[in-house]
Parts: structure tokens; C-alpha cells; sequence
């Protein structure tokens, strides 16, 4: 276990802690303990690079923890009131319908990389900031709710949008594995007959073998 695996499992211990905090209203620690676990997110990837510790665990702990921990977030702030309920849905269930045809896909035998798309990327920058300016909002009272109200429609759209994206990249991916259709039967018309036109060689054998026999019947009927 490196130093950026325990710091990606600090952020999934810190999960829990996060929603103690909201629901207990103490906004301001929950704001702090939301910053540290950014900080740790910059500096478990930071060292993973600089050290060379990349590890198959962390490239499956990093992603589980960043939503779990957004999710985590999103769900309680929108069950205290604090974010609309439509927004929460929208967030949770880009990410269900995502893990939900990445499994579909492997169990179908048809294994797909996910791989970030540049609207999500800015989905998940709009999340985290909303997410922080919410929690620095409800801890430190700075008078930011018209930017919040504006970051919500912001965080709204890009989630669906990029839910689309993903559900485009996906059916173009399943679609790739479908058997081509069988090429339809050619119909042939049905051609008049044509008659068989018999070749010079054949129209003047069949005229010898004509005189040949009329030359026979003569003959025999002088003998008669």
C-alpha cells in the first residue's frame, strides 16, 4: 500500500464523516474536510506521476472514491434542502446509468473503456465547484447565492448533456459487435424463350441426310 493509495482510501473514510458533518449542520467542517479531500485528490494523482507509483488498486480506488464522495455529498446536501431535488436525481443517475452499461456491456461479452469525454470532465469540475461554493456558503456565509443558483443550471446541463454522450459513445460501441444483415436474393425476371437457331453446318447436314433418304426411297422403287 503507496502513499497515494492510503490517501485515496482516506477520502473514501472521509465519506461518511462528510455526511455526520452536514447533517449535524457543522457546514464549516464539512466545507474543510471537503477541501482536504481535494487536496489529497491532487496529490495522490500528483505523486502517482512524479514517483512512478501507479497501481492497478488506485486506478480502480481513485474513481470510487471522487464519486462516492460527490455522490455522497449531493444526496445529503439535496435531502437537507440545500440543492434542488431535480438536480440530485439528474447527478446520481448519470453515474447508475454509466456503471449500469459498463456492466451490461461486459456481461454481454462486449468489454468497452471508458474513457472521459471533454463535457465530462467539465461536468465533474462544475460538481466539485458547486458542491464547494455550497458548503462555503452554508460554513462562512460569503453572500454567494445568485453564483450558486447560476452554477446549479450550469451543473444540471452538462450532467445531462454528457449523460447523452456517454449513451451515444455506448450504443455506437454495442452496435460495432451486431452482425452486418444477409445481402437480400437478387430477383431475376423471367426472359421469353428463345429459340434455338440451329448453325449452317447443322441446316446443310440435315438437308444431305434429307436428299440421302429421298435418293434411297427412289432408288429402291426402280428395283420395285
Amino acid at each position: 500500500m503507496n502513499i497515494p493509495n492510503t490517501l485515496t482510501l482516506a477520502r473514501i473514510v472521509a465519506v461518511p464523516l462528510l455526511v455526520w458533518l452536514i447533517i449535524d449542520q457543522e457546514m464549516l467542517a464539512a466545507f474543510l474536510v471537503f477541501v482536504l479531500a481535494g487536496i489529497s485528490d491532487a496529490a495522490d494523482g500528483f505523486l502517482a506521476k512524479r514517483y512512478g507509483w501507479n497501481t492497478e488498486l488506485g486506478a480502480y480506488l481513485d474513481p470510487i472514491a471522487d464519486k462516492a464522495l460527490l455522490v455522497t455529498i449531493y444526496v445529503t446536501l439535496g435531502l437537507a434542502g440545500y440543492l434542488p431535488v431535480w438536480l440530485v436525481i439528474a447527478v446520481v443517475s448519470r453515474d447508475i446509468l454509466i456503471v449500469g452499461a459498463v456492466l451490461l456491456a461486459w456481461m454481454m461479452a462486449r468489454p468497452i473503456i471508458v474513457k472521459p469525454l471533454l463535457v465530462s470532465k467539465a461536468n465533474t469540475l462544475s460538481q466539485i465547484v458547486l458542491a464547494g461554493l455550497v458548503l462555503a456558503e452554508l460554513g462562512l456565509g460569503l453572500g454567494l447565492g445568485q453564483l450558486v443558483w447560476v452554477l446549479v443550471w450550469v451543473t444540471g446541463t452538462l450532467t445531462i448533456v454528457s449523460a447523452g454522450a456517454y449513451f451515444w459513445a455506448w450504443r455506437k460501441h454495442m452496435a460495432s459487435y451486431e452482425p452486418e444483415p444477409p445481402p437480400r436474393p437478387v430477383r431475376r425476371r423471367k426472359s421469353a424463350p428463345v429459340k434455338r437457331q440451329r448453325s449452317k453446318a447443322q441446316v446443310s447436314k440435315a438437308q444431305v441426310s434429307k436428299a440421302q433418304v429421298s435418293k434411297a426411297q427412289v432408288s429402291k422403287a426402280n428395283v420395285s
